[in-house]
């Protein structure tokens, strides 16, 4: 029987690629990518020859199950996102859980992920928090924002630079415009930053200067009255 292997793959910077991460994937028979283009010029920087094939959040239902047989017959599989960690807010789950379901061994390699760095730099608690990811755009958003806003623990999200100023007006909206914030952008890139303040002025900076690049909000928990 073969084995899915989740590879993580830097969030920027090339060199925070591990080595283990890049024998692996030169000796699996397949690595399936999220964007082939992205994944292609990774590989190929690391001269690496194994065959590509696309599984991204569009066609991942329609290929689990094709996959898994490929699995029972013996191939190796490594599965990669664009950046960091497969499933973490990526594509990943669905075929991790299917193997699992189905007796095929899944081992996740240690690596980049973007809200670790994230959390450790923004200086506000890490022993206990709560990831979040992206939130909804419409549906639930509400609720969701009412339940967080009694949460005592850091809260951790990911967000697109063009939806951060909206998301910054509700969170000081729904969790008060004095709770200290955090929002890291391009981090291990070149023009990495971390903005750090009340969530009001947090929001200023990025109302005057609007953002670029990937981004994740580190927000701090409701204090205990």
């Amino acid at each position: 029987m073969g084995k899915l292997f989740l590879v993580p793959t830097p969030i920027g910077n090339l060199e925070d690629i591990t080595l283990r991460a890049i024998k692996v994937l030169k000796e699996v028979d397949v690595v399936l990518a999220e964007d082939t283009r992205t994944s292609g010029k990774l590989l190929k920087h690391f001269e690496i020859d194994t065959p590509l094939q696309s599984h991204h959040m569009h066609n991942e239902h329609k290929q689990v199950e094709s996959l898994v047989q490929k699995l029972k017959g013996g191939t190796q599989m490594a599965l990669i996102s664009d950046a960091g960690t497969p499933a973490i807010s990526d594509p990943g789950f669905l075929l991790t859980r299917a193997c699992v379901e189905n007796g095929i061994e899944v081992e996740c390699l240690p690596g980049a992920t973007a809200f670790v760095p994230a959390l450790v730099n923004s200086g506000l608690p890490n022993d206990r928090f709560v990831f979040e990811g992206f939130l909804s755009v419409k549906k639930g958003r509400q609720t969701r924002l009412k339940l967080l806003a009694e949460e005592s623990r850091t809260m951790v999200f990911y967000e697109s630079p063009h939806k951060l100023v909206k998301t910054l007006t509700h969170f000081v909206e729904y969790f008060g415009d004095d709770r200290p914030a955090s929002v890291s952008r391009e981090l291990t890139k070149m023009y990495e930053e971390t903005v750090r303040g009340t969530l009001t002025e947090v929001l200023e900076h990025f109302t005057a200067k609007p953002p670029k690049g990937e981004l994740v909000v580190v927000v701090g928990g409701k204090k205990s009255s």
